[in-house]
C-alpha cells in the first residue's frame, strides 16, 4: 500500500505555510495522499498515531510539541522531514542519512530531492532510523540552545511570512496574543510571547523599557521627559518614534 499510495502529513502552525507546502507536494509528488494538515505538535502526534503516514513534514517550532519533541515520540514507520527557517549554521547538525530537512522558504528543487529520498526509503521498506542522537545534536545547535542570542525571527505580514534579521528590528511590542515586530520596513507579527522572546535576545543589544516593549538600543537616539516627568526614548528611525519608558526601567537611561 505504501509503495503505491504513500501517505504524507504536513504539520505547521502557520496555515499559509502549511497550505503552500501541501500544494507543492501535490504538484511534485502527485501519487502521494496528503492527510489534513496538523496545526500544532499535539494534532500532529495524534494524526501520526492514528494514520501512521509514510512521511511527516514537521515544522521545528510549533506550539504544544515542537517538531523535535514530536519526532522523539514517533515510534513506527513514519519518516521525518524537518521544515525550518533556521539558517545554515543550525542545519549543519542534521544528518540526512537519518533525517532530512528543508529550509523555509522551501524551493521546489530542494523539495524534489527530499521527495526522491523518501520514495527510495518507502520503496525499500526501510525503517526510520533512530533519531535520539540526531535530535539532541540538532537541539543543541539551534539559536538560543546554548545561551546564544536569537539571530532572526519568522514573522507574518498579511498572508506572507518574512524572515527578519534581529539586528534589523527597531523594537518588539506585545499586542494581544501576538508580539509586534517593528522594523524600518513596517510591522510584522509573531506568536511568541514577549516574555519568552526577551529571554532569547542579546542583552547587550536589546533592553526592556516597558512591560510591553523591548527596544534595540542600537537605534535609540535620545530620551526626553514630558511635563509630567514621564520618560520616553526617541528612535533613529526617520520618524522620530517615541516609546514610553516605565519607572522600573528608567535607570537604563540615566547617563543619556
Amino acid at each position: 500500500m505504501s509503495a503505491a499510495a504513500p501517505t504524507v502529513l504536513v504539520a505547521d502552525d502557520e496555515p499559509a505555510l502549511a497550505e503552500y507546502l501541501r500544494g507543492r507536494l501535490a504538484a511534485l509528488w502527485p501519487e502521494a495522499s496528503l492527510l489534513p494538515p496538523a496545526r500544532n505538535g499535539i494534532e500532529a502526534l495524534a494524526a501520526i498515531g492514528e494514520d501512521e503516514p509514510d512521511a511527516a513534514f514537521l515544522d521545528i517550532r510549533m506550539p504544544g510539541l515542537t517538531g523535535l519533541e514530536l519526532a522523539s515520540r514517533i515510534d513506527g514507520r513514519t519518516h521525518v522531514v524537518f521544515v525550518t527557517a533556521y539558517d545554515q549554521y543550525a542545519v549543519e547538525a542534521f544528518d540526512r542519512n537519518a533525517v532530512d530537512y528543508l529550509v523555509k522558504p522551501v524551493a521546489d528543487e530542494r523539495l524534489a530531492r527530499a521527495i526522491e529520498r523518501l520514495k527510495a526509503k518507502i520503496a525499500s521498506r526501510q525503517a526510520p532510523a533512530g533519531l535520539g542522537e540526531v535530535l539532541a545534536r540538532i537541539a543543541a545547535s539551534l539559536p538560543g540552545a546554548a545561551g546564544g542570542p536569537l539571530r532572526w525571527v519568522r514573522a507574518l505580514k498579511g498572508e506572507e511570512v518574512h524572515q527578519i534579521a534581529v539586528g534589523d528590528v527597531l523594537y518588539f511590542q506585545a499586542q494581544d496574543k501576538y508580539t509586534c515586530v517593528v522594523t524600518r520596513d513596517g510591522e510584522f507579527l509573531i506568536r511568541t510571547p514577549l516574555a519568552e522572546l526577551a529571554g532569547q535576545l542579546d542583552p547587550a543589544r536589546f533592553a526592556q523599557v516597558h512591560r510591553s516593549t523591548v527596544v534595540n538600543m542600537d537605534v535609540v537616539a535620545s530620551t526626553r521627559r514630558d511635563l509630567g516627568g514621564r520618560l520616553f526614548v526617541r528612535l533613529k528611525d526617520g520618524k522620530r518614534t517615541e516609546l514610553p519608558v516605565s519607572r522600573a526601567y528608567a535607570h537604563l537611561f540615566r547617563q543619556m
